[in-house]
């Protein structure tokens, strides 16, 4: 038997997965990293703690497994997007790296929407927003002159770890597209946009497709990892990109909805469709897109109150389980770091509203879940009032998806049909593609086809729909008349 492994660097955790040249999973591990909040607003990872979590859970896949690390024939990596890395010119790390949800840098949001914001959704065919890479490198030139004057190389968070494996210097295409630098007119780094970083085109990574091998495991990251020297990795991609493949999306019109450290819903479309409440990327299939909308808080939310309450998600589920919906009332905005669709607003902040004497901690767990749901329901109409078609059902992927409450809740919420698939996470889609590459199948719709396997269906209760459909209307005037009071209106 070969293998492949595939590795994912998420929110809070890295997941690595190795996966057999028939189609079935070997081990799994998870190995968990910090992240940073130094002040309010401002969110942070460390790659050094992306590289040591590489290392033990590709020890702990092959320990598991007890596989022969020379049977594993290719390795490929994904990561959240828009995560730079800046180094100096010999590798080393200058700063902390300014994760998506970070919101720091809405002065030079401001700044780049007043200046040039129709030409960036133009060619980046993506809104300004702190969530991209852009205005976080911005803030760094404007707020770290010492730090910025120091910076030669500048790379992503799965290149940065890749970068440590083999020592090459590239990243994949899908990965730029999330830099808001990057002309998708030209498919390549925006001149136009570097020069207001100051950024010479030579301090980026060289572009590559997400299949392609750029490298092999140098004799170093063998001794680190318990790979053998010379195994090929592959450049790899963005986690979402690859969460989509793994969930089987690889046809016009599927339809993925996830619920993790953020909450997205994605369409397999043949072309972008550039708008102010989505997210435009390339698909791992040629002439394919898929475009999303997006809630920054969403399994970020119930982490959140799981860690402020401490308790655990299994004993929290059971009790808002015998919750009504609704909540009786309670109400839960899960704009923890400000929200994406569809307000593009960082100022945005979360809020328990309509709280009485007679609710409990269940009740609260309930109006959490219920609130992450409801703005899962303003990303779908989002793509409702565009046009976009979809299947009349979604694959549900996510950590928050294994949950048979969640799931409920959000099917009840959307009323559409919820399908659960044995793996769909991105470090499976990893794994796939090393597949490819490594030729155990033909294409990434043959390994779909070979890996996939659809476990439970989740049907709307369309009751509950007619309830949430009237709680939604409260959910929206609640926000309507918060955002001024956030904005300092009042």
């Amino acid at each position: 038997m070969k293998y492949v492994l595939g590795i994912d660097f998420g929110g809070g955790a890295s997941k690595a997965t190795l996966l057999g040249a028939d189609g079935k999973i070997y081990a799994e591990a998870t190995y968990e990293y910090p992240t940073l909040y130094p002040k309010n607003g401002w969110t942070e990872q460390n790659p050094d703690d992306w590289y040591k979590a590489t290392k033990e859970n590709i020890r702990a896949v092959i320990e598991k497994s007890n596989v022969n690390p020379s049977d594993i024939e290719a390795v490929s990596l994904d990561a959240a997007t828009h995560t730079a890395v800046i180094m100096d010119e010999d590798f080393n790390v200058l700063r902390p790296s300014i994760y998506w949800t970070d919101t720091r840098s809405i002065g030079e949001v401001n700044y780049l929407k007043e200046k040039m914001g129709d030409f960036i959704l133009e060619k980046a065919l993506h809104k300004v927003d702190t969530i991209w890479t852009l205005p976080e490198l911005l803030w760094i030139k404007n707020n770290e002159p010492d730090i910025w004057k120091k910076t030669k190389k500048i790379v992503f968070a799965k290149d940065y770890v890749r970068h440590q494996l083999t020592g090459d210097y590239v990243t994949d295409v899908i990965e730029a597209e999330g830099s808001m630098f990057f002309d998708y007119g030209k498919m390549d780094y925006s001149e136009e946009l570097l020069a207001e970083l100051s950024l010479d085109k030579s301090m980026l990574p060289a572009l590559c497709n997400p299949s392609d091998i750029v490298g092999k495991i140098t004799k170093k990251a063998a001794e680190d990892t318990g790979l053998s020297e010379g195994t090929p990795v592959l450049c790899g991609t963005t986690d979402t990109v690859m969460e989509v493949f793994a969930s089987g999306a690889v046809a016009k019109g599927q339809m993925t909805i996830k619920l993790a450290t953020a909450g997205r819903i994605c369409v397999v479309t043949d072309k972008p469709y550039p708008d102010k409440n989505l997210i435009n990327y390339s698909h791992v299939i040629d002439g394919l897109w898929y475009p999303g909308t997006a809630t920054k808080s969403c399994a970020a939310s119930y982490r959140w109150y799981r860690d402020t309450f401490s308790e655990d998600y299994q004993v929290l589920d059971a009790g808002a389980e015998k919750i009504a919906p609704g909540a009786e009332g309670l109400m839960f905005h899960p704009y923890l770091n400000g929200e994406l669709t569809p307000y593009a607003d960082p100022s945005l902040c979360g809020s328990f509203v309509g709280i009485r004497a007679g609710h409990t901690k269940a009740h609260f767990t309930r109006a959490v879940l219920e609130g992450v749901s409801m703005s899962i329901l303003d990303c779908m109409n989002a793509l409702s009032e565009i046009g976009m078609e979809h299947d009349s059902e979604a694959v549900i992927i996510g950590g928050g998806g294994k949950s048979p409450l969640w799931r409920q809740i959000t099917s009840d919420m959307l009323g559409i049909t919820l399908v659960k698939k044995k793996y769909s996470d991105s470090s499976f889609g990893s794994a796939m593609l090393a597949g490819v590459a490594a030729g155990f199948w033909a294409d990434a719709r043959a390994a779909v086809s070979a890996c996939n396997e659809t476990v439970l269906k989740t049907e709307p209760n369309m009751e509950n729909h007619k309830i949430y459909a009237q709680q939604y209307k409260k959910y929206k005037a609640v926000h309507d008349a918060l955002a001024p009071i956030y904005h300092g209106e009042y």
